[in-house]
């Protein structure tokens, strides 16, 4: 993966990721908001995969179920956002809508994709710290504002 710092203003940081074939995107954006002490960004990208994974979170039993996309696809929208974890790590919170060779999509929460060929990467870092909590009742981490 390469990366360019495209600005920074008042403790506003923009970044580029450009990732190559045979990168995984989440595990690779996740090491660089960590490397980089990234406490709160939107996130959004485009590109494509060879295979991915989203999930659907079933309210009902508190769990995702993985939804596994085992062809090439378009990141038609890739958008979320980065905040701290319980353990202090930058934690994404990822949706994608993947676009098929049919014209078909498939959508959901981003849990892993290898792409193939590029995939294009911004994150905009804001100054204020943001922090995500697991909540219990829900079976959910969500950023908590107090």
């Amino acid at each position: 993966m390469r990366h360019k710092l495209l600005a920074e203003d008042a403790g506003e940081r923009a970044f580029i990721l450009v990732m190559d074939t045979g990168e995984e995107a989440f595990s690779s954006i996740s090491t660089f908001a960590n490397e980089q002490g990234i406490a709160a960004a939107s996130v959004t990208a485009i590109g494509a995969f060879q295979s991915a994974t989203i999930a659907f979170f079933e309210v009902e039993t508190k769990e995702y179920r993985n939804i596994h996309v085992d062809e090439q696809s378009e990141a038609l929208s890739l958008m979320g956002d980065v905040a701290i974890a319980d353990d202090g790590s930058a934690s994404l919170h990822l949706h994608a809508v993947l676009g098929l060779s049919d014209g078909s999509t498939r959508g959901g929460h981003f849990v892993q994709g290898q792409v193939r060929p590029t995939l294009e990467v911004v994150i905009r870092e804001t100054p204020a710290r943001l922090r995500r909590k697991h909540r219990r009742d829900l079976g959910l981490a969500l950023i908590d504002l107090d």
